[in-house]
């Protein structure tokens, strides 16, 4: 049977409606009402100013003419807005908003005064945690307070979290020289911070997180009481705050310096290209490349998602952004409501995968592991390929099953138009990829995309004013040479560029409107790095315990014990902790802790570095797709109108095949482009084992997919999906002869299914 669509339908679902709550944090997508709202705002935009202002390293104290430094420039700046906010209000006109964008982004003006070359690291990290306490308290306070009082108590809550960062601010230096050596006052600062983070992470993301990051603090002040071999020789409080919120080993540890560096820049990169038009332009294409397709809504919302990874790290955030419209159509057009769901989960969740720009999990790896972020992104490449092929053909089969056929191509937008209208979006972020391919740092190559996408933004402002379609091309090109030109000179320089394009902005018809979009997208990154950030803080607790008490060596010793009789017992081990963590935390902590107890362990038993950390990694985001705690599943569960669980179950049998590939990673690293043992030339030998492992992992994803719907050519009967399930597994089983067997297996399955197909289809035929 068919389902349709007509062209009004499409265009009323590319309008969707804004969701309540983000899943994630459970906090409306705004800041609120009132003067507290319009501070909250600004406070987050001075936030955002302050990543922006550190992560570029802009050297605001070198002189660029005679003497003059950028920091008198924006000094004298604040001070001729200051003067014209006075004569404005004696003018008798409304001038709060401005004097509250003044105060903000003259304390960011105050902070980076005091280290005017460049912010230590620590202070780096300290102040961007100071800033998610008071995001998040402010937020809790404007949207969950019940009367003035909690009101003024979670404001209070947020400025001391703040003030905890401004006091790792004021006495950097004398932190430094007596490292190791507490004070009364620190003692304070140090319970104060974990106590504001514990509070902030329960209310923002649930009690899942601080009572794991609680066990661990429990374990370091009480484990010396256990028996062996999990007892330590025990620390005192002192010892335990100044190791967790003094250093980089606890709060502050790795996790938030790259929180505070590449998350946050990327996290402006994706709201940035959102501002400037990108989910509609990977939406149309979308449409226009598969809508008319057997199941095209179903894989729509598969390949829009695909792309939306690419700049998008967040899971959650894909499935809100994007189902927001592919999850009604689908369900309009004839799939089940949770089977709709349960793509539009599937195939958002495996954003975090998607190079170039993947999950924040995929910068904490390689801080961590000490690798190139390139090499992460080669390893993820065929994984998120598979992955997503997996997906797509989970929808395709099901189309066929139900007999769901596509829309109209006379309905759908044209590719090929929404790429020639929008091609210059795409700048920015294959400007990323060849940035990133080329050996330079992500810090520098998000900073490039970010200023690169405002460019664009405001560039594009100024197009709308040239008429002729030759002047506009003539336009772009002369900006695209001046830019790259000032590129090679310095980002510095690109940043020169975005200034002269916000001035001229202020006098084109447009132009004011397009810099109010790029003052919102400042907010939205802040507000949406909440998530991520307070996670990252408080899952140093756990990095804290592994290096204070040394329990991460137990337990790989444990895992490294199992896996001398069995590396599948030890998979499996690992794959059930990453799970059963996922339940209950995102994925960033579940990576991070289990990667500490389980990726070492691995590593000992021959798994290499990248494959290691990538098992976990993978299985920490299928955690968002598994019942009973599918996060994923339940953001999808309001726009589908159907049961979370329901949701949960029907992803996990889409992404079902996706299971199966981190193991077969393991026993043949080549599916991550891993040249280990015979093949660590990285000849052709090489390239041929890589392409022989796509071939086999993409038949049993083939496989695996086929008999999980009971569908390929036409409807498989029971026996024909049991061979299908056991040439699949003899494909993954890295034994010998098995391939042999799970080649044999498909070649029979496939023959006989073919062959009945057609033979029962010639009679309905004639």
């Amino acid at each position: 049977m068919s389902h349709g669509v007509n062209a009004s339908e499409v265009a009323e679902l590319e309008a969707p409606s804004t969701p309540q709550a983000n899943p994630e944090h459970g906090l409306p997508e705004n800041f609120g009402g009132g003067i507290l709202g319009s501070l909250l705002f600004w406070i987050a935009i001075a936030f955002s100013t302050f990543q922006i202002i550190t992560a570029f390293g802009i050297p605001l104290d070198r002189p660029f003419f005679s003497n003059i430094t950028l920091i008198y420039l924006i000094g004298a700046a604040l001070v001729a807005w200051a003067g014209w906010l006075a004569f404005s209000a004696m003018k008798g006109h409304r001038v709060i908003d401005g004097v509250l964008a003044l105060v903000a982004l003259a304390a960011v003006y105050g902070l980076i005064l005091k280290f005017p070359g460049s912010l230590p690291s620590q202070v780096v990290r300290a102040l961007h945690v100071g800033f998610l306490c008071l995001v998040a308290g402010a937020m809790l306070a404007n949207h969950r307070a019940g009367n003035s009082a909690s009101r003024a108590i979670g404001w209070i809550i947020g400025f001391a979290g703040f003030g905890v960062g401004l006091y790792h601010w004021a006495l950097y230096d004398e932190l430094v020289i007596r490292a190791g050596e507490l004070t009364q006052g620190d003692f304070i600062v140090g319970v104060t911070a974990i106590a504001i983070l514990f509070y902030l992470v329960w209310r923002v993301m649930g009690p899942a997180l601080p009572i794991v990051a609680g066990l661990f603090l429990a374990y370091c002040l009480f484990g010396n009481y256990l028996p062996a071999p999990f007892d330590h020789r025990g620390y005192s409080l002192d010892q335990v705050i100044e190791h967790m919120s003094f250093g980089t080993e606890g709060l502050y540890a790795t996790p938030t310096l790259v929180s505070a560096t590449y998350i946050f820049l990327f996290i402006l990169f994706g709201a940035f290209l959102e501002r400037a038009g990108m989910i509609q332009l990977f939406t149309d294409v979308a449409m226009g490349l598969f809508g008319s397709a057997k199941g095209g809504p179903a894989k729509v919302a598969v390949f829009s998602s695909a792309l939306m990874g690419t700049i998008s790290g967040s899971g959650v955030a894909n499935v809100v952004s994007t189902g927001q419209f592919t999850i009604p159509l689908m369900k309009r057009f004839g799939y089940r409501a949770e089977f709709a769901g349960g793509v539009e989960a599937t195939a958002s969740m495996g954003g975090q995968i998607m190079p170039p720009v993947m999950g924040a999990v995929a910068f904490i790896m390689a801080e961590t592991i000490g690798v190139p972020y390139v090499e992460i992104v080669k390893a993820a490449i065929i994984p998120a390929i598979l992955y997503y092929a997996s997906a797509f053909l989970a929808v395709h089969l099901e189309a066929g099953r139900s007999g769901l056929m596509g829309l109209p191509k006379a309905e759908l937008p044209s590719a090929g138009r929404a790429l020639r209208d929008k091609w210059h979006l795409i700048l920015p972020l294959a400007v990323l990829v060849y940035l990133l391919f080329s050996g330079y740092t992500p810090l520098f190559a998000g900073s490039v995309g970010l200023a690169l996408t405002v460019v664009l933004i405001l560039a594009g402002a100024l197009a709308l004013g040239l008429v002729s379609e030759t002047v506009r091309l003539v336009f772009w090109v002369g900006l695209g040479l001046l830019a790259a030109a000032f590129l090679w000179a310095g980002v510095t320089l690109v940043l020169v560029l975005v200034a002269i394009l916000v001035l001229l902005s202020l006098f084109v018809r447009g132009g004011p409107e397009t810099l109010e979009a790029c003052r919102d997208a400042l907010a939205d990154g802040a507000r949406q790095a909440l998530p991520v950030g307070l996670a990252c803080a408080v899952v140093g607790i756990v990095i804290g315990t592994m290096t204070l008490t040394g329990i991460g060596t137990i337990f790989g010793n444990w895992v490294v014990s199992i896996g001398k009789d069995s590396l599948i017992a030890s998979l499996v081990l690992t794959m059930f902790v990453s799970l059963i963590l996922g339940m209950g935390i995102p994925t960033i902590p579940n990576y991070i802790i289990t990667s500490s107890l389980a990726a070492p362990a691995l590593l000992t038993l021959d798994v290499p570095l990248i494959v290691s950390h990538m098992f976990v990694f993978y299985f920490g985001i299928m955690a968002d797709l598994t019942p009973p705690v599918a996060l994923a599943a339940f953001a999808a569960a309001p726009i589908a109108k159907a049961s979370g669980f329901r949701i949960g179950f029907a992803a996990l049998r889409i992404a079902l095949p996706g299971f199966v590939i981190p193991y077969m990673a393991v026993y043949d690293p080549a599916l991550m482009m891993q040249a280990v043992g015979p093949y660590a030339d990285g000849g052709p030998a090489f390239w041929l084992k890589v392409a022989y492992m796509v071939v086999k992992a993409g038949l049993a994803v083939v496989l695996w997919g086929a008999a999980s719907v009971g569908y390929l050519h036409g409807k498989m009967p029971w026996w024909e999906r049991i061979i299908a399930v056991a040439a699949a597994a003899s494909l993954v089983l890295a034994l010998p002869i098995t391939d042999e067997i799970g080649f044999g297996l498909a070649i029979l399955v496939l023959g006989l299914h073919f062959w009945r197909t057609r033979r029962t289809a010639k009679p309905a035929i004639g």
